[in-house]
């Protein structure tokens, strides 16, 4: 059978489902595509794909692609379209199969939907490489997912989960594709001031490495809520969400560590923020749009208007809010911002700012590095009140969270000099 491999939050070789299955194909392509979209304003006037974001997934692709050629193939990287490129390809290519990653944003899952329609006689397998849990071994039904987190988890907590698998041994025959590829130039691998985030399954390996050899994971729970350092949250976002790292590997290596050293409150906790991650995606697919919809599940209008002055100046760093504006001074130099000072900054731009939430999300997509869209918005919708959970929102005590989190202002010093 000859396949197109469609790589999108994927971009690994290790414990990668989809690979494995193409990989008992007579010959295969493989190929992501780069979306014109991302970098154009859309609907709330911002980009979707911004600077650093772009970069961390240009070394992504970099590392994917040298990593492919040292087994014989090459990722064919396209521009356009996704829709328009892949029925080209299909066309040309003379394709049986389509296998790509399971998408958990609703225009992204269309996408998969309008090629399947056109395309009757070639297979499409859309496959679970982004999750701990397959769709067809969730603790309940995708209709069944609850509007509460800790309905999930109780279920969830009690599951087993599948044990990662490495590469598969050898690939299929590469097929040669006539159309043009782009290139990938040298990239660049200073993602800021703070941060040493570098794209690509190599990087994700050296911080897992790194991570799990001494001591951090068992004070995880003490130090998350900071908001500033390193050492003080594990950084695994940022490759989980792009595929550089599979979920399941890191849980493997998370168990081994309890193995090794001890297991407390800290790795568990771990866990139960893969959980959070997990309980998102497929919550995000059983709403589809909605999960973009200003009152999401709330039963009646929320408030929160649009103010292009007061919006903009949230976005700068430039409220009259110091420890919001160090926030957001940060995530636009680094590309970073922590748990807690996410919730600062979008409880600010709901709350004190009486702000839309969605131009929140849709700012934090563009500057995100760790961007997922099942997260990222769910969590907005969730800090609003009409996501996960909804019982009015989440206001945060601006001056509480400065004595808590930032009493000698170092965090503020040092993001507003």
């Amino acid at each position: 059978m000859r396949t197109l491999y469609w790589m999108t939050h994927d971009l690994r070789l290790d414990d990668n489902p989809a690979l494995r299955l193409t990989a008992q194909s007579s010959e295969l392509a493989v190929v992501t595509v780069v979306n014109p979209d991302w970098f154009i304003e859309g609907r709330y006037g911002l980009a979707p794909m911004g600077e650093r974001r772009w970069q961390f997934l240009q070394q992504s692709l970099a590392d994917l692609s040298d990593s492919l050629a040292r087994r014989g193939h090459v990722l064919h990287l396209f521009r356009g379209d996704p829709v328009t490129v892949l029925a080209e390809l299909i066309e040309q290519g003379q394709f049986q199969r389509v296998v790509t990653s399971r998408q958990f944003g609703s225009d992204e899952a269309a996408q998969i939907a309008v090629l399947d329609r056109r395309f009757p006689d070639v297979t499409f397998s859309a496959i679970d490489t982004y999750t701990l849990f397959n769709l067809s071994g969730l603790p309940m039904p995708v209709s069944d997912i609850p509007e509460t987190y800790s309905r999930f988890r109780r279920k969830a907590e009690k599951m087993t989960v599948e044990e990662p698998r490495g590469m598969p041994a050898r690939l299929p025959a590469a097929v040669e594709l006539d159309r043009a590829c782009l290139a990938l130039g040298a990239q660049d691998t200073d993602s800021g001031r703070s941060q040493r985030l570098v794209g690509g399954e190599a990087a994700a390996r050296a911080h897992a490495e790194s991570y799990f050899s001494g001591e951090l994971p068992l004070s995880y729970k003490l130090v998350r809520n900071e908001l500033d350092g390193w050492e003080n949250s594990s950084k695994f976002s940022a490759w989980l969400n792009t595929g550089c790292l599979s979920v399941r590997r890191l849980v493997d290596l998370l168990s081994e560590y309890e193995q090794r050293w001890e297991r407390n409150d800290s790795t568990y906790w771990l866990y139960i923020e893969l959980l959070w991650r997990e309980y998102f995606q497929w919550l995000a697919l059983k709403i589809g749009k909605k999960l973009f919809l200003k009152n999401g599940n709330a039963p009646a209008q929320v408030s929160g208007r649009f103010d292009a002055g007061a919006f903009s100046a949230w976005c700068r760093g430039e409220t009259r809010y110091p420890l919001v504006n160090a926030c957001m001074k940060q995530l636009s130099a680094t590309g970073y911002l922590s748990n807690r000072g996410r919730q600062i900054a979008a409880s600010c731009l709901i709350n004190e700012l009486e702000g839309d939430w969605r131009y929140g999300a849709a700012w934090f997509e563009s500057q995100l590095i760790d961007y997922d869209v099942a997260a990222n918005w769910g969590n907005w919708q969730y800090l609003a009140g009409v996501g996960a959970d909804p019982r009015g929102g989440r206001h945060f005590n601006l001056a509480k969270q400065t004595e808590i989190y930032d009493a000698d202002g170092r965090y503020r010093s040092r993001w507003l000099d």
